[in-house]
């Protein structure tokens, strides 16, 4: 199997850029139960306007992350462009009967996320100088890190449905999950992770337009309860390689967390539980009481 992915640059530092950008592209992988193989760079660079340093620290950044993961860029394609780009086509195996779908969720099954969420916010407020430069690397930490631990953790387990969090926020790519399952979802706020400084950003208005976005396309599909608009904001929040989420029977739960601390994920989070729904309301998620577990990086 293959994926694709790549992006602008989220922090300041190119290496660091590279770093993040290749496991995001690696995500998909893991959140299908595969093994990645190898990878291919795509690059886009403005010539004449950076310096080729630059262009030679990100791709170091993609290639020490690439290896870390076990393989090897063997090759890529590269374009003059205004705006940076940097990605990753990163092909992988699975058997057929390993794969990990992001549908068949179960009533009964127990969520399970393995980071916490923030890193849209947080990255615009290091665009925006709200919080202080040093605070990059802690951030830059948790978006660099691969989802294989957490992947090679779900191996032993019966996962009916998981998918990787990103673009799309929890709530949307929860949202796709259920639907494309016939199913719903009720979630534990309190139990949800986030990023400390994140919640109080939200609050002041610092949200990206792609986390807007997420939300006002779910909030239909959301019975939200007491929450307020920054803690949905959260929740919407588009993710750049962010955790996995998993679907597993609750008998299988505090295994799993267990197998998640062991492998020392980010997070094991026990989120909420799918629920049967109602007639032409697949996809429903309700959400009890507030965001309270912050995560400080």
């Amino acid at each position: 199997m293959q994926t694709v992915d790549f992006f602008t640059p989220l922090v300041d530092d190119p290496y660091h850029f590279g770093q993040v950008a290749a496991a995001n592209a690696l995500s998909d992988l893991y959140a299908m139960g595969a093994e990645p193989l190898f990878a291919l760079n795509i690059v886009a660079f403005p010539a004449q306007k950076l310096p080729f340093r630059i262009l030679g620290d990100i791709l170091r950044g993609g290639a020490d992350k690439v290896r870390e993961a076990g393989i090897a860029i063997v090759g890529g394609h590269s374009i003059d462009d205004p705006e940076p780009k940097y990605g990753l086509v990163a092909t992988g195996r699975v058997r057929r009967d390993r794969i990990l779908r992001n549908v068949g969720a179960r009533p009964g099954d127990v969520l399970v996320l393995t980071k916490p969420l923030g890193t849209g916010i947080f990255t615009t407020a290091l665009m925006r100088d709200l919080l202080p430069p040093e605070r990059e690397a802690a951030i830059v930490a948790l978006m660099a890190m691969l989802n294989r631990d957490a992947a090679a953790a779900l191996q032993g387990f019966t996962v009916h449905a998981c998918t990787d969090v990103t673009g799309y926020g929890l709530l949307g790519h929860l949202h796709s999950m259920l639907r494309g399952s016939g199913v719903g979802a009720r979630l534990d706020a309190g139990a949800i992770p986030f990023v400390t400084e994140v919640l109080e950003l939200a609050g002041r208005g610092c949200v990206p337009g792609g986390s807007r976005a997420n939300l006002e396309a779910v909030r239909s599909q959301v019975d939200f309860g007491g929450l307020a608009e920054a803690e949905r904001q959260v929740l919407a929040d588009a993710q750049t390689s962010g955790g996995l989420l998993a679907a597993v029977p609750e008998s299988e739960a505090e295994a799993l967390v267990a197998a998640l601390a062991r492998a020392r994920t980010p997070e094991r989070a026990v989120i909420g539980r799918i629920v049967a729904a109602a007639a032409g309301q697949a996809g429903h998620i309700a959400i009890d009481g507030r965001l309270t577990r912050a995560v400080t990086l």
